[in-house]
């Protein structure tokens, strides 16, 4: 099992708004240029957190912004605008256990509660973690305000 790159991709593009906000207009070839992936990757994601109310974007050449208090973003929260699972459904279970196997027919009794549980263990932990808490971090490596 592996969550899909958007969500770090998620991360990675909240955090350049926020890091380069008073320096450069952030644009979708702004964004892809610092996380080398194709522009409309970018798009898609943008428009995946300003439907969430995570960002604004203006049109033309007005750039993307953080809409929300740093620390009002949650890993979740972009977890949840980006990965397009449902609840409780983060592990997909095999479709079709044969039901004449002893194992197979009662797989889903012996498993479904558990990856609940390890699903909600995940999820409390995205929860724990903000934008805010990525950006106090950022700065330990580089001076936010230069390029």
């Amino acid at each position: 099992m592996q969550i899909s790159s958007r969500f770090t991709i998620a991360i990675h593009m909240l955090t350049c708004m926020e890091a380069f906000k008073k320096d450069y207009k952030i644009t979708s070839d702004f964004l892809a240029g610092s996380i080398n992936v194709n522009p409309v990757i970018i798009r898609r994601i943008l428009s995946q957190l300003k439907d969430a109310g995570m960002i604004e974007v203006r049109r033309g050449t007005g750039g993307a912004a953080v809409a929300k208090p740093l620390d009002e973003i949650t890993f979740l929260d972009v977890y949840h605008a980006v990965e397009c699972i449902e609840e409780n459904t983060l592990f997909h279970f095999h479709e079709n256990p044969n039901k004449n196997c002893p194992v197979g027919s009662n797989i889903h009794n012996i498993l479904d509660d558990k990856l609940v549980r390890v699903q909600a263990a995940m999820e409390r932990e995205l929860k724990a973690i903000t934008l805010a808490d990525v950006i106090q971090d950022l700065g330990k490596y580089v001076q936010l305000g230069t390029p």
